[in-house]
């Protein structure tokens, strides 16, 4: 008998997962999650209001470093771990290298919750959403004293 190949039994999982949950309003949401602080606790808490069941996108460490020009601090493999055991998250996936998008054809949320400063990978969301057949809802959350908690000023007082 062969290996089972790893990605097949997770993309298994979360096909049964999907089945499962199939009554219940999912939500989405993408981000670094690098260090997770109190900011990051309100976005979660607000996304969840929009449904029952938070998926959070955990951007792959290749991404944030193309993206911001510096690795993150923490792994995506702790990155997702840490979000993973967040109180409001139901599940915490990594994103897809290749076609951002593909990640929401996969779970099909009923609604994507965006922070309120988020800018990358929103270009063309919501007709990217309508090329995969879906009606998912765009949310943008309000910002939790961003003075204080946003992470590149958080990254600043280090």
């Amino acid at each position: 008998m062969g290996h089972l190949n790893f990605e097949f039994v997770l993309d298994l999982v979360l096909r049964v997962l999907d089945l499962f949950f199939i009554f219940m309003k999912k939500v989405m949401v993408f981000g670094t999650f690098d260090a997770l602080h109190p900011g990051h606790e309100s976005f979660f808490k607000q996304a969840k209001q929009h449904g029952d069941f938070l998926i959070a996108v955990v951007a792959r460490d290749k991404t944030v470093s193309k993206i911001k020009g510096r690795l993150p601090d923490f792994s995506e493999v702790e990155r997702k771990k840490m979000v993973g055991q967040n109180k409001y998250v139901d599940l915490a996936v990594l994103g897809k290298y290749r076609n951002k998008h593909e990640i929401i054809g996969e779970h099909q949320p009923e609604v994507i919750c965006l922070g309120y400063d988020q800018t990358h990978f929103i270009d063309n969301i919501e007709s990217e959403i309508k090329k995969i057949g879906l009606e998912t809802r765009v949310v943008r959350l309000k910002p939790y004293q961003a003075h204080i908690y946003k992470s590149s000023l958080l990254r600043l007082k280090k």
